[in-house]
């Protein structure tokens, strides 16, 4: 079994006593249940609503207390991009997602730091924990034998989030005004140079399987 978007803290128990008897349960949860709290969320502000929803700070709380024992395993974007036009301002109506894909890792490592957590407990989140979850024994690691894709983060660099700066074809975001620390100067795939400073190459990539 694989609980995917967990939110709720609620739901923890449980999952460690599966894992404590044995039981074949992996768990994910998203950069903006990490990230983002009920409480900071405007009225109206429908950048903010997912499915399932943004909650409370000690409900966040509780989910990296999960992280940090390893009741919940691994970080995964959860991208859900959406135009402004579905944002609408009515919350019933409005599309429910929101864009993690860029700035998923500097806003969970702005959290993550302020929390006393490692890089090396992001890259294991984020990365290793993820491929070992898809079967992907090429990657999630910087080691002989595995594909050489890496990002080259800046840890102590900030930045603040600007929407038009995104690259992301819809850039409504829930991340706007947040300075957010680790700046990626640079990323790579299979040991090509992909995008440096922000400069993209030109699109390259294939269709990943278990076998690739």
């Amino acid at each position: 079994m694989h609980v995917l978007h967990l939110s709720s803290s609620y739901a923890l128990p449980l999952i460690a006593a599966a894992k404590a008897e044995e039981v074949g349960i992996t768990v994910e949860s998203c950069p903006h249940f990490l990230t983002l709290t009920a409480e900071e969320v405007p009225d109206g502000a429908t950048e903010f609503k997912c499915c399932p929803p943004i909650r409370e700070a000690a409900n966040q709380d509780a989910l990296w207390e999960g992280l940090a024992d390893g009741t919940i395993d691994c970080i995964v974007s959860d991208h859900s991009p959406s135009t402004a036009e579905l944002k609408s301002p009515d919350f019933a109506s409005a599309w429910g997602g929101i864009s993690s894909l860029q700035l998923g890792l500097p806003a969970i490592w702005t959290e993550a730091r302020r929390r006393g957590r490692s890089l090396e407990d992001v890259v294991r989140w984020m990365s290793t924990a993820p491929a070992r979850l898809a079967g992907l024994d090429r990657k999630g690691a910087i080691e002989a034998g595995r594909d050489a894709d890496f990002a080259v983060l800046d840890p102590d660099a900030t930045f603040t989030v600007d929407p038009a700066e995104l690259e992301h074809r819809n850039r409504v975001t829930a991340y706007a005004g947040k300075t957010l620390h680790g700046v990626v100067t640079s990323t790579w795939l299979r040991g090509e140079r992909i995008a440096d400073r922000g400069t993209l190459a030109e699109p390259t990539g294939r269709l990943l399987d278990r076998n690739g």
